[in-house]
């Protein structure tokens, strides 16, 4: 089995809190889009490198997304049939969780996905997909929806839009495990990158922007050349199973999130997180 070690601080900070040292952090909720695209031999995956100066998963290499906004829990977005695909009784059967939290874990995925990549995945009616949002009018609209300027309800308002939630899938769920201070209960979405648009490098918190195919990013974890959570870096290894993005999708709809939290565990002389049983055939193998 390739294994991730994990690094002495993290160790360290694990047994501190195995020792009494502290109290678990209240997790937030939050959502990530693993934004894909055609490859040659399989899906590509987007990906920001984080800047190292950030607290969390500084210098690691991650898939566009955040926190829950308390506005993504609007209910208006759904009222004003801004809303287009599976109804939010459907998401919470999907996400695990219960409906007001699904319709804002949507609403986050698609808001942040926007924010960090410049792609929308919404559109002027249901079927439709926006072409192009590399004007300067979608570029001031996603700085004031990432500065809370601007809510997600009011932009699709204001631009005749409704979101396309067809456009995602449900994949996993990951809660930061205890001994971290800073903590995130994250359910993974998939998409693809919709007809015509384009990424852009506009995330203020990545250091720099690439797409990868998700074997080759798996090899450069493998070889130290790029950095991952072991989320991440599964979620690559589970991608590079399918054929292309369409596969992927088509496989997403028959998931239901279980929300997994990795335990530190030993490994011979080394320390590794524990790893869901669905992927430990996959993780094996390597």
């Amino acid at each position: 089995m390739q294994r991730l070690p994990l690094p002495e601080a993290l160790v360290a900070q694990a047994r501190s809190y195995a020792e009494g040292g502290g109290r678990p952090a209240e997790p937030r909720d939050a959502a990530t889009v693993v934004l894909m695209r055609p490859g040659a031999a399989g899906p590509e995956v987007y990906l920001l490198r984080r800047q190292a100066s950030m607290a969390f998963a500084g210098g690691m290499c991650v898939f566009p997304g955040g926190g829950v906004d308390p506005r993504d829990f609007d209910a208006e977005l759904v009222d004003r049939s801004l809303w287009a695909g599976p109804s939010p009784a459907e998401w919470a059967a999907r996400l695990g969780c219960e409906e007001p939290k699904a319709r804002a874990l949507v609403c986050a995925a698609v808001r942040e996905t926007f924010e960090e990549s410049g792609v929308l995945l919404a559109g002027a009616a249901a079927g439709e997909v926006v072409a192009d949002t590399t004007g300067d009018d979608w570029e001031a609209d996603r700085v004031a929806l990432e500065s809370r300027k601007l809510s997600l309800t009011a932009f699709l308002e204001r631009r005749s839009l409704v979101l396309r939630t067809d456009l995602l899938g449900a994949w996993s769920g990951w809660l930061t495990p205890v001994f971290e201070p800073r903590r995130y209960r994250t359910w993974f979405f998939v998409a693809r990158l919709p007809e015509g648009q384009v990424t852009r490098d506009v995330s203020s918190e990545s250091s720099s922007v690439t797409w990868a195919g998700v074997m080759e990013a798996v090899e450069q974890v493998e070889q130290q050349r790029l950095s991952m959570l072991p989320p991440t870096w599964l979620t690559c290894l589970e991608l590079g199973q399918y054929a292309d993005p369409d596969a992927v999708l088509e496989a997403s709809r028959g998931r239901t999130v279980e929300m997994y939290m990795p335990e530190v565990v030993a490994d011979g002389e080394e320390f590794v997180l524990s790893t869901p049983p669905a992927y430990a055939a996959l993780a094996a193998a390597r």
